[in-house]
């Protein structure tokens, strides 16, 4: 039976001894087992449909329930049929290569569960980005203690119902404890999804008793627009993509490097897409807040630090002024001549604030986004062949979506995860499976071995196999 409770270091340590001792007991589960449980998760989560629409909205204070559905729910039900459909591949053993001088004998690698993975998650998906991980763990035959935010408390609250009602405590439970301590768990892996300034700490106190960590960060993803793409197209896109939950998304596009020819142009057809997905402004139904007034405090900090330092601010959309009306809301922003001595050319921009910065070649756009830490995501709109293959072998990212924003989060085949100070690792796709399991390599000695002839006492014949092995 899963409880919620402030757990202390004694009993975190006590939750994480309960799982592996079951773990230890039961063995790794059965394909059949973990399709189960597989399908009790997908029937949940169908099932609380409206506890989760209204918790998320009661957490956020507003929060779209469209929304939701299609990034919260659907995004972790997909996620649970795709591993369901192809669980039984994942969990079979492959063959591998045996040296000429062991034929006989059989090599293959087995896939068996780590034991206990634990999972921090973050508030800003609260639904997806707790599960997808605790599905995956599951499906790879593991145990989970979850973590989730102290921002979520409504959401974390269905969370625990549900798993209250689908497993026992022993294998899947969520606890409210302090991030620091529940780091220094002795698990056998660690997600961690968060900022690449928590990301580091985490990654120190996992070293202590080297557990294996995936680290989920985010960093300042670019959109590259190449000159003469249809801006309309890219725009409906890009307002998609950066105002999906207000911007408060890791792989949001940060900042659009637009051809200095085009910026103007780029201005009037972001305004007016604007106005076209939020024709009710910052107030509309379908327009997500800020999640607390912290996290507001910070967005404005980092406009107030722009404007200071000769940035023009201006907000676009339908009645954006309306925003004020509704606590803790921003209405879609613009921020125009970005400099290096400002914080938002520097810091994740975690809310619905666009930096638009010119380039006179696509050579300038990739030198810009190269000489910036590796993003989680980059996004580039163009049809020029050339152009397109130079973006993508000259920039490193965590993943990559061609004349469109968000979409490959939603390939459930692709591996997701970052690459430098926007993380490592990966959770998705088949990656994910196995970097939730042990590749236990195994050989099986047939009845001659080749290399009974390489013993001790060596003679001459070893001398003429070791040559023939060598030439």
């Amino acid at each position: 039976m899963t409880t919620t409770i402030t757990t202390d270091a004694d009993q975190l340590s006590n939750i994480l001894h309960s799982q592996r001792n079951a773990f230890l007991r039961d063995g790794a589960p059965s394909l059949e087992q973990r399709r189960a449980d597989l399908k009790k998760f997908k029937a949940a989560l169908i099932a609380r449909r409206k506890e989760i629409e209204d918790a998320i909205n009661a957490d956020f204070g507003h929060r779209s329930r469209h929304e939701t559905d299609i990034v919260e729910i659907l995004g972790v039900i997909e996620g649970i049929k795709y591993l369901d459909r192809h669980l039984r591949k994942f969990m079979r053993p492959t063959r591998r290569h045996v040296a000429l001088h062991m034929r006989l004998g059989k090599a293959r690698v087995e896939y068996q569960p780590l034991g206990v993975v634990g999972v921090i998650s973050p508030w800003n998906y609260p639904i997806n980005l707790s599960l997808m991980p605790v599905v995956t763990a599951i499906a790879a035959g593991n145990r989970v203690i979850l973590k989730p935010s102290k921002f979520t408390p409504a959401t974390n609250a269905v969370i625990e119902a549900m798993f209250k009602d689908i497993f026992p405590e022993e294998q899947v439970t969520l606890v409210n404890s302090d991030g620091a301590a529940f780091s220094k768990l002795h698990l056998d892996h660690l997600i961690f999804t968060g900022s690449t300034s928590v990301g580091r700490s985490v990654m120190k106190a996992v070293s202590a008793n080297l557990v294996p960590v995936t680290l989920e960060l985010g960093g300042k993803s670019p959109v590259i627009i190449a000159k003469g793409y249809p801006l309309e197209k890219a725009v409906s896109r890009i307002v998609y993509g950066k105002l999906l939950s207000s911007g408060q998304t890791c792989i949001a596009p940060d900042y659009a490097l637009v051809h200095e020819t085009e910026i103007d142009a780029f201005i009037k057809a972001y305004d007016k897409g604007v106005k076209t997905a939020y024709p009710d402004g910052p107030t509309g139904i379908d327009y997500t807040s800020i999640v607390n007034e912290q996290q507001y405090a910070i967005l404005k900090e980092l406009l107030n630090d722009a404007s200071t330092h000769g940035a023009k601010v201006f907000e676009v959309g339908n009645n954006p002024g309306n925003a004020l009306s509704r606590p803790h809301t921003m209405p879609p922003t613009i921020v125009l001549g970005v400099t290096d001595d400002m914080k938002i050319a520097h810091e994740e921009i975690f809310g619905p604030i666009l930096p638009i910065l010119s380039y006179r070649s696509i050579d300038d756009a990739i030198d810009y986004v190269n000489g910036r830490p590796r993003p989680l995501a980059l996004y580039y709109f163009g049809n020029d062949n050339d152009d397109k293959r130079k973006v993508l072998s000259r920039t490193t990212s965590g993943n990559v979506t061609i004349n469109g924003t968000f979409s490959h989060i939603a390939q459930d085949d692709l591996p997701f995860g970052g690459v430098g100070e926007s993380g490592m690792g990966q959770y998705h796709g088949i990656e994910g499976f196995r970097t939730l399991s042990h590749a236990k390599g195994i050989y099986e000695q047939g009845r001659w071995n080749g290399m009974d002839l390489l013993h001790a006492p060596f003679g001459s014949l070893t001398d003429k196999l070791i040559r023939f092995f060598l030439r």
